[in-house]
């Protein structure tokens, strides 16, 4: 299916995050997080407290891309080596289009670009945010051994996938 099929709204495009992104994904990464902050009952949340310095240094460090409906930047997510695993963060979808299933292709569109012998995926979530938790556990995740990741804020959850060997 193609993503603008998927939406249902034509003019839907995936490509790579680039400098001139930043600050709209400062405006959408804000509108998501908000509501994961009210579901934990926690402003401790890092992504309400980036700057756009912040989103720029972490799209030169991260394979970020974007989704955009026309012009507008509508989605977007991260993915990162660390070690033999591939971290997926900061997947956001403006809340006007949660639920079409956006958010589950860009998380498997994420995974399809891990490099080779990568063994798995890790990401990050609200413990109290059922959605996502859901979302994530069809997708193949499972709650990770300590969930609760020391270092990490608190409130978030850790969920890992391995890879068949």
């Amino acid at each position: 299916m193609r993503l603008d099929e998927l939406v249902g709204i034509p003019d839907t495009h995936l490509a790579p995050a680039t400098p001139a992104d930043c600050a709209e994904l400062l405006v959408l990464q804000r509108c998501c997080w908000v509501q994961e902050a009210l579901q934990n009952d926690t402003l401790d949340v890092p992504a309400l407290h980036e700057s756009l310095d912040d989103v720029l240094e972490w799209t030169s460090t991260w394979s970020t891309w974007c989704v955009r409906q026309g012009h507008r930047l509508v989605a977007a997510v991260r993915a990162r080596l660390d070690g033999a695993v591939w971290e997926v963060g900061r997947l956001m979808v403006a809340p006007d289009l949660a639920g079409r299933g956006l958010g589950r292709w860009l998380l498997a569109y994420a995974e399809a670009q891990a490099p080779p012998g990568v063994t798995g995926f890790a990401l990050f979530t609200g413990a109290r945010s059922p959605r996502n938790i859901t979302m994530y556990q069809r997708a193949g995740y499972r709650l990770a051994e300590s969930a609760e990741v020391p270092g990490h804020i608190k409130g978030a959850v850790q969920l890992v996938k391995a890879l068949p060997s």
